[in-house]
């Protein structure tokens, strides 16, 4: 009875891991991903597939979930000596690195499961998806660029979500993929200048780190120019209407207001830039995509 009951997770746990994977931050990708399945319904047969839509949930909430877990236990050792780090649920002992590993698998198979739900396709591409969810923890060790292989892991959630509808590779998605991949690894640039001097006494590496924050913003600044540039890629090759590049407008302005309130002198507000702002950024883009697609045809 003592094994067993072991081996169900407690509520106490379940809140713990849901505090260690922060499945809030579902909200940076999970957006792109249903405006790249939303515009390949539009372009299939007009209509919203619902039953997809859950699929293509559960198949980012899955992925991203086990990424995070991972990632956790893998920089357990590096998070107890960063002091802004060190309260995390692996270093703290409220989740044991056993119970961690669990609710990772379980994710896995829940992201594997979908991905078969949903066509032959994203099947056997969903091993090739989890790569790199597991190398990017690694980069900072190897590597002075690893938001670059985070931008990489991010740039798949829109291409998946739009080969969960069609089964069928698209250029579009990739170019929407690309600008959520350079977004992503770009605000995670102005989040890591948070620990320049801890990644440099611990030998992790950043560009941060290696080059400055001043550089870190500057190249965050670059990112950002080029993830609005690929929006508006996106935007003329999908034919999108007012309502989208009207969302296009508010996410400018919302990267320059982020660039504005986080400064290479002034790091005060690199929270409110990372979780509101970009929070906001793919909530708003999101509702707007719908808006357009609604407005040209799409049947809920």
């Amino acid at each position: 009875m003592t094994s067993a009951s072991a081996a169900i997770p407690q509520p106490g746990r379940t809140r713990a891991f849901l505090r260690l994977v922060m499945i809030e931050h579902s909200v940076f990708a999970l957006p792109f991903a249903y405006i790249a399945a939303l515009t390949a319904m539009y372009q299939w047969d007009r209509n919203i597939h619902w039953g997809r839509l859950l699929l293509v949930t559960i198949c980012m909430v899955g992925l991203r979930t086990f990424a995070m877990a991972v990632n956790r236990i893998i920089d357990r050792e590096i998070d107890a000596r960063n002091p802004r780090t060190a309260q995390r649920e692996l270093v703290t002992g409220a989740m044991s690195v056993k119970h961690a590993w669990t609710g990772a698998l379980i994710a896995l198979a829940v992201f594997l499961g979908a991905a078969a739900l949903l066509n032959p396709l994203c099947l056997a591409l969903a091993p090739i998806a989890v790569i790199p969810m597991v190398v990017y923890p690694y980069g900072k060790r190897f590597t002075n660029f690893p938001q670059a292989i985070l931008g990489l892991a991010q740039a798949m959630g829109p291409v998946g979500g739009w080969l969960a509808i069609t089964g069928s590779w698209s250029w579009d998605a990739v170019i929407l993929g690309l600008a959520v991949g350079i977004w992503i690894g770009g605000f995670d640039l102005i989040y890591a200048c948070q620990d320049v001097e801890t990644d440099r006494e611990i030998g992790v590496m950043s560009v941060p780190a290696r080059f400055g924050i001043p550089a870190a913003i500057w190249g965050a600044r670059v990112c950002h120019a080029l993830t609005t540039a690929l929006f508006v890629w996106y935007a003329l090759a999908t034919d999108a209407g007012a309502f989208f590049w009207l969302g296009l407008l508010i996410v400018a302005a919302a990267f320059l207001y982020e660039h504005t309130i986080v400064r290479p002198h002034d790091l005060s507000r690199v929270n409110r830039a990372f979780f509101s702002v970009n929070g906001f950024i793919g909530i708003a883009l999101f509702v707007c995509a719908l808006l357009d697609l609604l407005v040209r045809g799409l049947t809920v």
